[in-house]
């Protein structure tokens, strides 16, 4: 981070300016707790919530009008979990967790009902991605899965991406994107159980994956609920990629998650022997950490959420605490990636589908930033839409007949002081 600037008169004031340095600095540690733990604070780090939003229709129905097109079989119709990386020249790749592949057919659907729909044999994968133009039009869905399941009863769901360059300081840049590798299981893990970290490697511009690498290995934690799976976010800062993580438990109360933070130099994404930890006072080469932020009950993130860094700050973005984060995005804000984390505060209420009826019924969630579309000071945000049904097959069935449910919708933010 960089240094606090200071400038102070000359002549006989140097004593008054020498003062009011020092009343400066005792402010800042009362403003900035000494536990800003990434050394001295940056001068531009201020207080940052949601100042005001607005639907972003454009992108909302830029993802309805690819998934509704039926000319194709093998192309996204739905997906949830979605990330976002820009490309060098320009394009934008998405990338999408849990997808349904196939034909989407006009209303009604089978049940009579006003909705596009898709048949239930349609093919669902673990992950896909799909390319935007540089117009900002989806032009194509790559061959699906796009990662490979590593075991039987395992799978990846990607989630962070980013470019960067092949090695430290080389000309030939690479897209890396870090995979949460799980597990089938059953009881509270319907979701699966986490097992390891991974980071793919993705040529350009043709986006061939070159490989999959372990970087962090989590199987040898005996509670799962303490595992830590690394990506829900990554922020640049001073030549470091910091990649945030959470805990995934299985209490009743939303969110109940810890955050984790870890840190990699640029170009070294893909190297695990690279990835340095936060320990709670320092940064250390061992794969443990502890949390920045969360404590089981009111503070807390959901299993996915997302960071970003406006001058000095970080915002991260979280569905709220208890029934409230069925539909409510909150956020808190740090002048460091290891915290303290200010909040939670109040940011908005994810818009969720018009017809009454399907309202009730859905819930927001994994709120995800996409630094491709924002700028301006405006911060793009994606969310996802599901059925509430605790029964998989039942969920699948409901979004089945409106197809337009499992798909990102997006907001768009301007953050300001809190009031």
């Amino acid at each position: 981070m960089s240094d606090r600037e200071r400038r102070g008169g000359g002549g006989g004031r140097i004593w008054l300016v020498l003062l009011l340095a020092a009343a400066c600095a005792a402010v800042l540690l009362i403003a900035l707790p000494e536990d800003d733990r990434e050394g001295a604070p940056d001068a531009a780090c201020r207080p940052r919530t949601v100042a005001s939003w607005s639907a972003d229709d454009k992108a909302t129905g830029e993802f309805a009008r690819y998934g509704d097109d039926g000319t194709r079989t093998d192309d996204w119709t739905g997906g949830d979990g979605t990330h976002s990386v820009r490309l060098p020249d320009g394009r934008v790749l998405w990338l999408f967790s849990d997808t349904f592949l196939g034909q989407v057919h006009a209303p009604p659907n089978p049940v009579g009902q006003p909705h596009t729909w898709r048949d239930t044999s349609a093919p669902m994968v673990r992950n896909s991605a799909v390319v935007m133009s540089r117009s900002g039009t989806l032009r194509r869905t790559l061959p699906a899965p796009l990662f490979p399941d590593p075991a039987p009863q395992q799978w990846r769901w990607p989630v962070a991406a980013r470019v960067e360059p092949r090695t430290p300081g080389s000309d030939e840049q690479v897209v890396r994107v870090l995979l949460w590798n799980r597990m089938a299981s059953q009881g509270p893990w319907i979701y699966g159980v986490p097992l390891a970290t991974e980071v793919a490697t993705l040529s350009l511009p043709d986006l061939r994956v070159e490989g999959i690498v372990k970087v962090s290995d989590q199987q040898g934690v005996e509670d799962p609920e303490k595992r830590v799976l690394y990506g829900a976010a990554t922020v640049d800062d001073d030549g470091w990629t910091y990649v945030f993580g959470g805990t995934d438990a299985q209490a009743t109360s939303r969110p109940s998650s810890h955050a984790h933070v870890a840190r990699v130099r640029h170009g070294r994404l893909a190297e695990a022997d690279a990835w340095e930890y936060w320990d709670g006072e320092e940064w250390g080469r061992a794969a443990t950490s502890r949390p920045v932020l969360g404590d089981g009950k009111r503070k807390g993130v959901g299993s996915a959420f997302t960071v970003v860094r406006q001058k000095g700050t970080y915002v991260l973005f979280t569905m709220a605490a208890g029934a409230e984060g069925l539909t409510t995005v909150t956020s808190y804000w740090s002048c460091s990636p290891t915290g303290p984390w200010h909040g939670p505060a109040k940011a908005f209420e994810a818009p969720l589908p018009k017809d009454a009826a399907v309202r009730q019924e859905t819930a927001a969630y994994n709120p995800q930033a996409h630094p491709a579309l924002g700028g301006d000071g405006r911060v793009v945000l994606s969310y996802d839409v599901n059925w509430l049904d605790p029964v998989p097959a039942s969920a699948q069935a409901n979004v089945n007949r409106n197809v337009s449910l499992y798909r990102p919708r997006f907001v768009t933010l301007r953050l300001g002081a809190p009031r």
